[in-house]
């Protein structure tokens, strides 16, 4: 029998079960969700392969640190959370994942809040299987051979049939409801919805590097030989394409036209030809200048060692501050970003900010414009017939180890 639960070490599954939980887990992996990171992979086979064998008592925060992330025995968990950043995101994702259609029937994966130790369940779990979460175990039958007894529904069997045809009302109640919620504004068209509608080409306006004057090419005959050559280049700031490639393959999957350019050899007459979507910020002329007489608008120092978000709103010091000298000599700090859409003045079209303070801040607008949970969030906290406002917000991630954690929203505006 298929196991109800799973939770610490109450029962020790079969081989079979733990073949269908490790399969489960890799299908989990392989989605959207967690594909592009090593990270989250890494701590979710960890942490379900020592549950599947029976060493919950090892998933504490410290081992973890120590195990998956190389920490010293005595690294100061209070001071470096990257063991629960890390499980607060894979939490976040697997809920995603399983709120996709068609998930229904596969084995659910959870990572209880406030502990490590993963739960599974299985999905249609009769009452005769074993509850490994330690609960009660239901008794078969006492007798299978004898048909009358086997068929012959009990008080309680006449419950549980009633049970199921209300829950079955539930579930079409449901489906009729998710079919009617499909045919309305999405938390895409939200904020992608007036780019979307447009008859105008799509633009990224992305940072470029013009300094590199070499570039190295293999010879075709012997691609072990290298030779170092003049050339003119355009580099690409990596973490700046992820957020384009996010972008971009939604424009890709609603049909809509798209070109790239850096913002060097970006002009005015460009801007005018439709709706730009512009990536980066310090790199980033353009995002600098449109940006500039919004309420929140990027920030630095003379000698660019602290740079920030400011609220023209406010007249206290910035508090989106990020100090680069942190952030060059521990690769873990708070790291921001804004978000916009907004009509530009001068050219009369939409224009799109991604952009962060530090590469983490873009990543994470990236994937908060791209990611239907983030912007369902933004549209619950919108005002009335904002999809038709210009919209701008401001950003929040934990970089731990370099990596960005879940964006946050710090602050928003609509005009």
């Amino acid at each position: 029998m298929l196991a109800d639960s799973l939770a610490e070490d109450h029962t020790v599954l079969t081989e079979a079960e733990k073949t269908a939980v490790h399969e489960q887990v890799e299908r989990l992996l392989a989605s959207s969700y967690f594909s592009h990171s090593k990270r989250f992979p890494t701590f979710l086979r960890f942490v379900v392969q020592h549950a599947l064998a029976g060493q919950s008592d090892l998933l504490k925060e410290r081992t973890l640190g120590i195990e998956i992330f190389g920490r010293s025995p005595d690294y100061d968990t209070a001071a470096d959370p990257i063991v629960r950043v890390t499980a607060a995101e894979i939490r976040k994702r697997i809920a995603q994942y399983y709120q996709e259609p068609g998930r229904e029937e596969e084995i659910r994966v959870s990572l209880p809040s406030g502990s490590y130790v993963p739960h599974f369940q299985w999905p249609h779990a009769s009452s005769a299987q074993v509850d490994l979460a330690g609960g009660e175990t239901q008794p078969l039958p006492a007798d299978p051979s004898n048909e009358e007894a086997a068929y012959k529904p009990s008080s309680s069997t006449r419950w549980s049939i009633a049970a199921i045809v209300v829950l079955a009302v539930v579930v079409a109640s449901a489906a009729l409801f998710m079919a009617w919620r499909s045919t309305q504004r999405s938390p895409y068209d939200f904020f992608w919805g007036p780019v979307l509608s447009s008859t105008d080409p799509v633009l990224f306006s992305i940072a470029d590097q013009n300094e590199y004057s070499e570039i190295a090419l293999r010879d075709a005959s012997d691609p072990t030989r290298q030779s170092i050559l003049k050339d003119n280049l355009s580099a690409v700031v990596m973490d700046d394409l992820t957020a384009v490639v996010k972008i971009a393959g939604l424009m890709q999957a609603n049909g809509k036209k798209y070109s790239l350019k850096g913002e060097g050899a970006t002009d005015l007459k460009d801007l005018q030809n439709g709706p730009t979507v512009f990536v980066g910020a310090f790199d980033n002329m353009w995002t600098l200048r449109l940006t500039r007489p919004l309420r929140f608008h990027f920030g630095n120092n003379p000698e660019m060692t602290k740079l920030w978000i400011s609220d023209a709103n406010s007249s206290e010091p910035p508090v989106w501050v990020v100090d680069r000298t942190l952030q060059l000599k521990t690769n873990n700090y708070r790291d921001y970003g804004i978000v916009a859409r907004f009509v530009d003045p001068n050219t009369g079209k939409l224009s799109i900010i991604a952009a962060g303070v530090g590469r983490g801040g873009t990543i994470v607008a990236g994937e908060f414009l791209t990611d239907p949970a983030s912007l369902e969030q933004l549209t619950k906290i919108a005002p009335k017939g904002a999809n038709k406002k210009n919209i701008e917000l401001v950003l929040s991630t934990e970089i731990i180890d370099g990596q960005p954690g879940t964006p946050k929203i710090e602050a928003t505006y609509f005009w």
